[in-house]
């Protein structure tokens, strides 16, 4: 029997395939009378942006089915049907409920998890398990990866970064425990190689690779030329689509990589220095790629850390993300916020784009997903853990009611979602963080 997972071997090298039909189909006949024997599986994304967003720009002004994308939502008009844009979401456990200042750490550390960080700058961190460490503990173990935990920028793992919170909760949405923050990854280079899989594993061997520059399409090419004779043509297709996206991420890693040997007692830098978008829309190409092959069914990704401080260039910006969000209703700074916030959801629409464009069985692979997007505040000047700002793209295989502007009553819990996701993964529980039931107006 031909096993869902298909995978190129070569020297020190095994490559994850996407689904094909022409190696599948024999097997589902085979097994008929099993409702799930050709199912796709539904994977997870969750995409977090500092700093809040600028409200009147963000939120649509219908609601239902017949609604207008807001003008920072634009990017996203060619998925708008595949798109829920939820309001009134909060998180509760981002409120200071006596500990005082400190809302950005606070309101990144409780994203994901719906509790309350203890306020310390040492190392007794505590917070609680996020909702993509619930459905990575229980379904990793099914893919080659439990879970892809990424970033633009890594950030202290201990310290003072915000109001005495410890860095730990700055740089981290992602908790495989109350007490363990995922270290995230934010080397494409070592994100590819996590990806293409039981790649060089000594020293001498990577030297050897290094040294030859081999693609990973190079070494697995043997395989690759016996597969190509079982498949059908639109298969065919396939996977040279799938070979050339991966053949194109080798080279623009490639290209960013210091061209020249570094002066004597100099190091190289740990990961690779590409222009920002390019970077950015790269770990997005990473984590479809991980997605479309099945190495991983949950990734998250940090699009800053809390209270990012970068002038955004890009859109004109000369001051810092986090000292412009502070606007006091400034115009200028409340229209560069604008900018920064567009920005962001191009990004965004890039990746949602690319997941749909990715054709598996009967539909997309963004049919098989569900990607949210949010961030930790909603106004960010105000530092408001009300209504936040919460896309969620895909129909995670046909249970999801998309193309709609849902706004639920105040003070919904945001973990009240993550609840209604973790059982279309699979991996239900009954509470998580201040969770008070289910989120029904998922499937409508």
């Amino acid at each position: 029997m031909i096993q869902r997972r298909t995978l190129l071997r070569g020297l020190s090298v095994s490559m994850s395939l996407p689904w094909l039909e022409s190696l599948t189909a024999s097997t589902a006949r085979a097994a008929a009378t099993n409702a799930e024997a050709s199912a796709h599986p539904t994977r997870m994304a969750f995409v977090y942006a500092p700093n809040g967003v600028i409200k009147d720009k963000w939120t649509p002004s219908d609601v239902g089915t017949d609604f207008d994308l807001s003008p920072t939502l634009q990017p996203l008009k060619s998925v708008k049907e595949d798109l829920i844009v939820f309001t009134n979401l909060s998180q509760d456990n981002g409120r200071a409920k006596g500990d005082g200042a400190g809302d950005h750490a606070r309101g990144t550390a409780s994203f994901l998890t719906g509790e309350h960080p203890y306020k310390t700058d040492g190392a007794a961190i505590r917070a609680g398990i996020s909702v993509d460490q619930v459905a990575a503990g229980r379904i990793g173990p099914q893919t080659p990866l439990p879970s892809l935990v990424m970033g633009m920028e890594q950030g202290g793992r201990s310290g003072n970064c915000d109001s005495g919170y410890s860095c730990a909760y700055s740089s981290a949405v992602s908790w495989k425990s109350a007490t363990t923050p995922m270290l995230k990854e934010v080397n494409p280079t070592l994100i590819f190689e996590r990806l293409f899989g039981s790649g060089p594993k000594n020293s001498e061997r990577r030297k050897v690779r290094d040294f030859n520059r081999r693609s990973v399409l190079d070494v697995v090419a043997d395989d690759a030329q016996r597969l190509r004779k079982k498949l059908g043509q639109t298969d065919r297709r396939k996977v040279d689509e799938y070979f050339q996206s991966v053949r194109e991420i080798e080279l623009r890693i490639a290209h960013a990589a210091p061209q020249k040997t570094p002066p004597s007692g100099v190091t190289a830098p740990e990961s690779a220095p590409v222009e920002y978008e390019a970077r950015m829309r790269l770990m997005y190409d990473l984590i479809v790629l991980g997605l479309q092959t099945d190495s991983t069914r949950v990734a998250t990704f940090m699009a800053g850390n809390a209270g990012d401080n970068r002038p955004y260039a890009e859109v004109g910006a000369s001051e810092g993300w986090h000292t412009l969000s502070h606007h006091q209703n400034d115009k200028e700074k409340i229209a560069t916020l604008e900018r920064i916030d567009l920005f962001q959801m191009r990004q965004f629409a890039y990746f949602i784009e690319k997941l749909n464009s990715i054709e598996e069985g009967d539909g997309t692979l963004l049919d098989h997903c569900m990607i949210l997007f949010g961030s930790e505040l909603g106004d960010g000047n105000a530092h408001s853990h009300h209504d936040l700002p919460i896309l969620l793209a895909g129909g995670a295989n046909g249970t999801i009611r998309t193309g709609r502007h849902v706004r639920c009553k105040p003070e919904t819990p945001l973990n009240n979602l993550f609840l209604s996701m973790l059982d279309r993964m699979g991996t239900p529980v009954e509470t998580l963080g201040d969770s008070t039931g289910r989120l029904t107006a998922l499937s409508g």
